[in-house]
């Protein structure tokens, strides 16, 4: 479904755009997908919109078949790209698990600004964005996922998160389009 409005208080969030992530092998290229968040960051930025940048620092507890990897991750892992940001005014989340809603105060900043929509952009699609993106919509919140700021490292999970997992979570759009929705 295209998106066919955003509300007076959206905000965007973008997941982990750090320079540990966006540096892996990417289904899309990981140039493009900061590129449209910026522009995404940006036009939020001009209307006085909240952009919300969540970077991941850890992995979650527990055992699982994908382990992080050994000798730790380098000393920027978790640093969010430069051309993102911060800047002043954005509300910098930090997250140990997939998604950004567990474990933080994110629902707590947004709803004390009001917000009642997010658009989503980031790495990885059928990670920490449909992660964060399933919580908001079990918070209540209305949900635009912009497709062309979002990516996986495996084409088909990520192919399956925005054909099959996001349209039943809310609409999906270009970043071209959600910037015209801002006006």
């Amino acid at each position: 479904m295209t998106a066919t409005a955003l509300d007076p208080r959206t905000a965007l969030v973008v997941i982990d755009l750090q320079k540990g992530i966006v540096g892996r092998e990417t289904a899309h290229p990981a140039a493009d997908i900061v590129a449209n968040s910026v522009a995404l960051a940006d036009a939020f930025r001009a209307k006085g919109l909240p952009v919300v940048l969540v970077h991941v620092v850890d992995g979650a507890p527990g055992r699982n078949e994908t382990p992080m990897g050994g000798g730790g991750p380098p000393a920027d892992w978790a640093d969010i790209v430069p051309e993102l940001g911060p800047r002043d005014g954005d509300i910098v989340v930090t997250k140990r698990t997939w998604g950004a809603f567990h474990g933080t105060d994110l629902d707590l900043r947004l709803r004390r600004g009001g917000v009642t929509q997010i658009v989503l952009a980031g790495i990885a699609t059928s990670i920490g964005v449909e992660s964060t993106a399933r919580a908001a919509h079990e918070h209540g919140y209305n949900v635009t996922i912009a497709t062309d700021a979002v990516t996986d490292m495996d084409a088909d999970a990520h192919r399956n998160s925005v054909e099959k997992i996001f349209p039943r979570l809310g609409e999906t759009d270009t970043t071209e389009a959600i910037v015209a929705l801002l006006g």
